[in-house]
């Protein structure tokens, strides 16, 4: 296990004075049977008028921010400091115990868990020429020996070895079918990529977004996002998680803050301003995640 510690600082600046509206953060990691988290702050400069934690539909804990009517900020600062300690399941990747029923892939859901994870298991975005459910296919070449955990880990270190990752600070993600023909794409791609070819198995997957830390270095610094991944529904196993940017398994390195349907769902920080077009000036993003063994 490891003791980690997450400052995540996003600053935005306007060239004239602004009013800010509703913003919505999705910052803070639940505790969970791998994730313990001890203490967690929230700064924001200027100070809100209201501060209101909630859970989505998801149950992700999400914070809401409000300023008065009146105001008006040249710069809008806000700093999420967390202190938690990881028990990840690997590595080394554990054996999982599928369901006899999910051992062979691709499988079935039973009926009692169909009706939670059909949505998730839908192919979400666009596929005109088939080229994600070809892409796919090859990992089942033999389907009478494709074996589910075998399929899967050789579907994350395939996305790994095969695209380049490439940074890229504008907004939005490709979709599954775009970064097949780029070879290319950031943590967020990869993790839509991985999805799509997963759902076109009728398997249900969903999306993180979280943070990556370095447990033998001790100190990984990023500046411009945070980390994403996936995690794949395996009955007998539960939600899996998959890192194809790393080629990681199992929620090794991995800081789950938030899992949704779709990434548009899971911005980190996210909101707007009252102003002109012209008055957004810039903003900074940065995340530094400093990590020690237990």
């Amino acid at each position: 296990m490891a003791r980690i510690k997450i400052v995540h600082t996003t600053e935005y600046h306007y060239r004239s004075p602004v009013g800010l509206a509703r913003h919505r953060l999705m910052l803070r990691p639940d505790d969970s049977h791998d994730l313990r988290l001890h203490e967690a702050f929230l700064e924001v400069d200027p100070q809100p008028s209201l501060i209101h934690w909630a859970h989505d539909a998801y149950d992700n804990s999400i914070c809401l921010l409000e300023w008065p009517a009146s105001l008006r900020a040249e710069r809008l600062r806000i700093v999420s400091t967390v202190d938690l300690t990881h028990h990840p399941d690997g590595p080394p990747a554990p054996v999982y115990a599928l369901d006899p029923s999910a051992e062979a892939f691709p499988f079935s859901y039973d009926l009692e868990d169909f009706p939670d994870v059909a949505r998730l298991a839908e192919r979400q975005l666009r596929d005109p020429d088939r080229t994600v459910h070809a892409w796919a296919r090859r990992f089942v070449a033999d389907v009478r020996n494709a074996r589910t955990l075998p399929v899967l880990e050789a579907m994350t270190h395939a996305i790994k070895a095969e695209f380049r990752y490439e940074a890229r600070h504008a907004e939005g993600t490709q979709t599954a079918a775009e970064t097949l023909a780029l070879g290319a794409g950031t943590c967020r791609d990869f993790a839509v990529l991985m999805m799509e070819a997963v759902r076109s198995f009728g398997v249900a997957a969903r999306f993180v977004t979280g943070y990556l830390y370095e447990d033998t270095s001790g100190t990984t610094r990023g500046g411009g996002s945070t980390h994403a991944w996936c995690s794949v529904y395996l009955p007998g196993a539960g939600w899996v998680e998959y890192d194809p940017t790393n080629g990681l398994i199992a929620g090794a390195n991995l800081i789950r803050v938030g899992m949704t349907r779709s990434a548009a769902q899971a911005i980190p920080v996210a909101g707007g301003y009252v102003g002109a077009a012209g008055d957004a000036d810039g903003l900074y993003v940065d995340v530094a995640v400093t990590g020690a063994r237990s």
